[in-house]
C-alpha cells in the first residue's frame, strides 16, 4: 500500500512487524481517504450517475470477513472506477465491459498504473478478487494521479483562534450575597427536589429577554422600593432555591474532550509512575533469581559432570550394538527368506512322494487289471465261437457249391450222349 510519502506496498509489507498489530486494519483508512478523493473528482455524478451504481460505503473495497460482499460486483465496479480515474489522469482508456475477460482488463489497468510512474510488484490475480488492499492501493494512485492533474493538493486545515465571548449577565431587582449561593449550592437535596429547583438555562435566557423587552416599553425614571427590607429578605430565602441555574454540557463539545484527554494523561501518568515502581522492583526480583538459577545450574553441571560422561559412554555402545543388531537383523532376514524357500520345495516333494506312496501300495488297479483280463478271455471265447460258425457256415456253403457244381456236371454229360442219335 502507498504511503503519503511514495512508498510502495512491498516496502510496507518488508517492514510488516515493525508497522504494528494495526497492520491488517491500515486498508480501512486507505478506503476512506480514497472515498474523499472520489468525491473531490465528483465520481458520484460522472460514474455512478451514469452506470446507475449505488454510493460506495465507507469500506466498499475492503476484505474482511466481517463484511458482507459481492466479489462479482466488486470487481466491476472496481474496473469502472479504474478506468474512469485513468482517463482523469490523461491517459486514454477504454471502458470495461461487464462480459471482457478479467485477466486482460486487470492487466491493461496495471500497465497504465505503471505508465503513471507508480511501481507494482504484485501479481494482476490480487486485482481478480475486487477487494483488498492491493485494490485499494490501485484506486488510491490512480485517485491520487487524477488529482494532481487537476492541480489539487490536500493540505491542513486552519483553525481559527477561539475569541471567549463574554456573557452578559442582566442585574434583577434582587440581590443575591456570593455566600448564600456558595452554601445552596453546596447542599445536596434529593432527586426529586432538584429536578423541581433546577431551572433551565434556555427558559431563563427567555424570561430575561421577555423582562428587558418589559423593561425597554417603559420610560426612565428613577425607581424607588416600596418594599419592607424584613419581607423582601424572607422571600429572597423562599425563592433562593429556585434560582440555581444549570449548564447542561454537550459530548460532542471538543473543549470536553479536551479536558477528558488532560485527566486521562494525568491518569496514565501516576498509574505509570507507580506501576514503573512495581516493574522495577519485579524486574530486580527476576534478575536475582536468574542467577541464582544460572548459579544452581552450573553447580548441578560440575557435580554431575562425571555421570554425564558414563551416560555419553552409554549411549555410545547403545549406538554400537544396535548397529550390530541391524547387521545380524539383515543376515537374519535373508536366511529366514531362504529358510521359508527350502521349507516350501521340501512340503511340495514330500507331496509328491506320499501321491506315489499311496498309489503303489493301493490294490484296486491290480484288480482292474483282472478284471479287463477276464473280460478280455470272455470275448475271445466268444470270438473263437463266432468265428467256428462262421468257419462252419463257410464250409457248408463250399461243400453245398461243390455238390451243385458235381450235379450240373453229371447233368451235362447225361445230355450229351442222349442227343447224339437224334443228330
Amino acid at each position: 500500500m502507498l504511503t503519503s510519502g511514495g512508498k510502495t506496498m512491498a516496502d510496507d509489507g518488508r517492514r510488516e512487524d515493525d508497522r504494528g498489530p494495526g497492520a491488517a486494519h491500515r486498508g480501512f483508512v486507505v478506503m476512506e481517504f480514497l472515498l474523499e478523493k472520489l468525491k473531490v473528482l465528483n465520481y458520484e455524478e460522472e460514474v455512478l450517475t451514469k452506470h446507475n451504481m449505488k454510493s460506495l460505503s465507507r469500506h466498499y473495497f475492503v476484505s474482511s470477513p466481517f463484511l458482507s460482499s459481492n466479489p462479482g460486483e466488486q470487481f466491476y465496479t472496481f474496473t469502472i472506477i479504474a478506468a474512469w480515474l485513468i482517463n482523469e489522469a490523461g491517459r486514454p482508456f477504454a471502458e470495461p465491459q461487464e462480459y471482457d475477460e478479467p485477466n486482460a482488463t486487470v492487466s491493461n489497468i496495471l500497465a497504465e498504473l505503471r505508465a503513471l510512474g507508480v511501481k507494482v510488484d504484485f501479481p494482476p490475480s490480487k486485482l481478480k478478487a475486487g477487494s483488498g488492499e492491493h485494490v485499494c492501493f490501485v484506486l488510491d494512485q490512480l485517485a491520487e494521479k487524477a488529482l494532481t492533474r487537476r492541480g489539487f493538493s490536500f493540505r491542513r486545515p486552519n483553525y481559527p483562534a477561539e475569541t471567549t465571548e463574554e456573557e452578559s449577565v442582566m442585574e434583577d431587582d434582587a440581590e443575591l450575597t456570593l455566600s448564600r449561593v456558595q452554601e445552596e449550592m453546596i447542599e445536596e437535596p434529593d432527586e426529586e427536589e432538584e429536578e423541581e429547583n433546577v431551572m433551565d438555562l434556555e427558559a431563563l435566557k427567555l424570561r430575561t429577554s421577555h423582562t428587558e423587552t418589559e423593561t425597554s416599553s417603559k420610560p426612565d425614571e428613577i425607581l424607588e422600593a416600596t418594599v419592607d427590607a424584613a419581607e423582601w429578605s424572607l422571600e429572597v430565602e423562599r425563592v433562593l432555591p429556585q434560582l440555581k441555574v444549570t449548564v447542561r454540557t454537550d459530548n460532542k463539545d471538543w473543549r470536553i474532550h479536551v479536558d477528558q484527554m488532560h485527566q486521562h494523561r494525568d491518569g496514565i501518568k501516576s498509574s505509570l509512575e507507580e506501576a514503573k515502581s512495581y516493574l522495577d522492583k519485579l524486574q530486580e526480583d527476576i534478575s536475582r533469581t536468574l542467577e541464582k538459577v544460572s548459579s544452581r545450574e552450573k553447580y548441578i553441571n560440575g557435580q554431575l559432570e562425571h555421570l554425564i560422561q558414563e551416560h555419553r559412554g552409554a549411549q555410545a555402545k547403545l549406538s554400537e550394538a544396535k548397529e550390530r543388531y541391524q547387521q545380524a537383523s539383515g543376515g537374519l532376514t535373508e536366511r529366514t527368506r531362504v529358510l521359508a524357500g527350502i521349507s516350501e520345495e521340501l512340503e511340495r516333494v514330500k507331496q509328491e512322494m506320499e501321491e506315489k506312496g499311496s498309489s503303489m501300495s493301493d490294490g484296486a488297479p491290480v484288480v482292474k487289471i483282472k478284471q479287463s483280463l477276464t473280460k478280455l478271455k470272455q470275448e475271445v471265447l466268444q470270438m473263437d465261437v463266432r468265428i467256428g460258425v462262421v468257419e462252419h457256415t463257410l464250409l457248408q456253403a463250399k461243400l453245398k457249391e461243390k455238390s451243385n457244381m458235381t450235379r450240373d456236371m453229371h447233368a451235362t454229360n447225361l445230355q450229351e450222349p442222349a442227343a447224339g442219335p437224334f443228330c
